[in-house]
């Protein structure tokens, strides 16, 4: 998901560039990092809330699901000494079936995630830098620098954008709003999150399971 963005960053520092510098020999430039922007904007705020709560009924039916491979593994674990083979052999062959069918919700499940949450920054993301484009030219900026995965080795923090940017697209954003209904974006969350556990293993022997992370606010 975070492909797309710095790439737009990239054609706009090309097109702003190569607008300003051949009028000014000594050009202004800054720095900003687009991705903490689209997640601290109210929008991106919003879009993560929204995610969050439209994977929560998966979340929760993946737990499920781990937590039951976790209390016949409890079983197995506490029992094997006094079950038969064909007890055993039937509690293994439950195990990794269970086993199987979380780690391909699971699978599921992460990829729909990282869909959705692609989607809703590449509509913050496209809004974002007409944003940029319009703050560099009220500016005099002949360059704004994404540094999110840029590698820069020095920048002086006075050169940092950022919340200036956060501010006024958050700006632009409630102006939009309160002029006529604009299309929500999806929602999204911060490219930490992911909406499931851990998968369990299907090796044998079976091994307890820890706790599944939580999700990032």
């Amino acid at each position: 998901m975070r492909k797309a963005v710095p790439a737009m960053g990239l054609s706009f520092v090309l097109v702003i560039g190569s607008h300003v510098l051949a009028q000014d020999k000594t050009p202004k430039m800054a720095i900003m990092n687009i991705q903490a922007a689209i997640a601290q904007s109210n929008e991106g705020q919003q879009a993560a809330r929204e995610l969050q709560n439209r994977f929560a009924p998966k979340r929760a039916d993946l737990d499920k699901q781990q937590k039951d491979i976790m209390d016949l593994q409890n079983q197995l674990r506490s029992q094997e000494r006094v079950l038969s083979d064909e007890a055993r052999t039937k509690l293994l062959r439950s195990i990794d079936d269970k086993t199987k069918a979380f780690n391909r919700s699971n699978e599921d499940a992460t990829t729909e995630f990282q869909q959705a949450e692609q989607d809703a920054v590449n509509v913050i993301g496209q809004k974002m830098v007409g944003v940029i484009s319009e703050y560099a030219k009220k500016n005099g900026y002949a360059l704004i620098l994404d540094v999110s995965q840029t590698p820069v080795l020095y920048a002086d923090a006075a050169l940092d954008v950022t919340g200036d940017i956060v501010g006024l697209y958050n700006q632009s954003s409630a102006a939009q709003q309160t002029s006529g209904p604009t299309t929500q974006p999806p929602a999204t969350g911060q490219t930490s999150a992911t909406p499931a556990p851990k998968p369990a293993p299907a090796s044998e022997p079976p091994k307890p399971q820890t706790s599944p992370p939580a999700s990032n606010p």
